[in-house]
């Protein structure tokens, strides 16, 4: 083949006419451009850092635990300044967000704002998984309900 026919094929096969097969070659076109090794193929413009982390976040499904953090760290946001200095996320486990309130009587307070505060999470933080949430009060010990209760006074009757 003279020069001027190689030159020829060449410049067919970059500007866009038949690809001509070369030996030794045993990956396919196709195989080469879903890969994005060829230069000028499609995928291989840069990225955004944003969206290249949210890409791996979403193939390696972090989504919902990278939300799910991301909404306890911005509960004073979403709850509000007041309701946020006494209360505090503690988890989410099973779609049910745990929240420990300062007082029983702010764990009955948010417990009637419930649907708002649901509400507020789920338009903020859809892929969270939070289904509900459970507020409960300072912690001190209770023979009322759980492992531990027993019928009568409980522990402290002594002279049972």
């Amino acid at each position: 083949m003279s020069e001027a026919a190689r030159t020829y094929q060449h410049f067919r096969e970059i500007f866009g006419g038949e690809p001509r097969i070369r030996p030794g070659r045993s990956r396919s076109r196709a195989a080469r451009e879903t890969e994005g090794s060829e230069p000028f193929t499609p995928g291989r413009d840069p990225k955004p850092l944003g969206a290249a982390i949210d890409a791996l976040t979403a193939q390696l499904g972090w989504t919902g635990a990278l939300s799910q953090q991301d909404l306890l760290s911005t509960w004073s946001e979403i709850a509000g300044e007041e309701i946020a200095r006494h209360s505090e996320p503690i988890a989410i486990e099973g779609g049910v967000l745990q929240v420990r309130c300062e007082s029983t009587a702010w764990a009955t307070q948010l417990r009637m704002m419930r649907d708002e505060l649901l509400r507020a999470i789920i338009d903020r933080h859809p892929s969270a998984g939070v289904d509900t949430i459970r507020f409960q009060g300072p912690d001190a010990p209770t023979w009322k309900r759980g492992p531990r209760s027993v019928p009568g006074r409980g522990p402290r009757d002594t002279y049972g």
